[in-house]
């Protein structure tokens, strides 16, 4: 990959990304609220449906939370707690592989779920279906990264990474640099990654804002019902 693509891919598409991620979420929110909701179809058909949801759910918030705390806490944290690279490398190799199989197993229900009962499958817009296999290429891209992760237990490849992450968010310009040299696996990785955050404003993804938003009720005040 020549310089100037890898510094479009990875020290300027993800500010494009991350940008049209939050402007377009609020933009719906503001303008589109009816649309604003996962379209269940449940009512549809319940067929698989809780195995496939549960299989899915728990798999990709596994590998939500472990992108996130894996990749934006600095190592100066994880020495302080006496975790090594090389542990840190095979803590993500275990649990990802875990939550993966369990998320791309739910996925591939789900999507043989929406083929085979027609009534959901005729309410499946086009936008349904290009979430569903971006989601699968990218958990299958997740997965495929797992022997190369194995072939550098040391963490080398892994810091390269949480480098350019920690980069990307803090604003630092030499963000691309650091996964110049990594796998092209990797690298797909990414760029399907922040893709998603790319058409996740107009699909129905965006009800995973509401998932955080329904914490505020753990913490909201008491609402007093007085008999009349």
């Amino acid at each position: 990959m020549n310089d100037y693509a890898n510094t479009f891919l990875f020290g300027i598409y993800p500010y494009i990304a991350i940008a049209v991620f939050l402007v377009g979420s609020l933009a719906r929110f503001e303008t589109e609220q009816y649309t604003w909701k996962s379209d269940s179809s449940q009512f549809l058909s319940k067929a698989q449906l809780r195995l496939a949801s549960n299989l899915f759910h728990l798999g990709i918030l596994g590998i939500l939370a472990g992108h996130f705390v894996g990749l934006l806490t600095p190592m100066p944290v994880w020495h302080a707690l006496g975790v090594t690279p090389a542990a840190k490398q095979m803590l993500a190799i275990v649990a990802g592989g875990i939550f993966g199989l369990m998320c791309l197993a739910g996925l591939a229900m789900l999507i043989v779920r929406r083929f085979a009962v027609p009534r959901v499958r005729a309410t499946t817009r086009t936008m349904d279906w290009v979430v569903l296999w971006l989601l699968l290429a990218q958990l299958l891209l997740g997965l495929a990264s797992i022997p190369v992760s194995a072939g550098h237990l040391d963490g080398g490849e892994m810091v390269k990474l949480m480098t350019w992450a920690q980069h990307i968010v803090t604003f630092q310009g030499d963000a691309a640099g650091y996964v110049a040299g990594v796998a092209p696996v990797f690298k797909l990785h990414l760029v399907l990654g922040l893709t998603i955050f790319l058409v996740f404003p107009f699909s129905r993804l965006v009800h995973i804002w509401s998932g955080f938003g329904a914490a505020a009720f753990l913490v909201r005040a008491y609402q007093i019902a007085r008999s009349r």
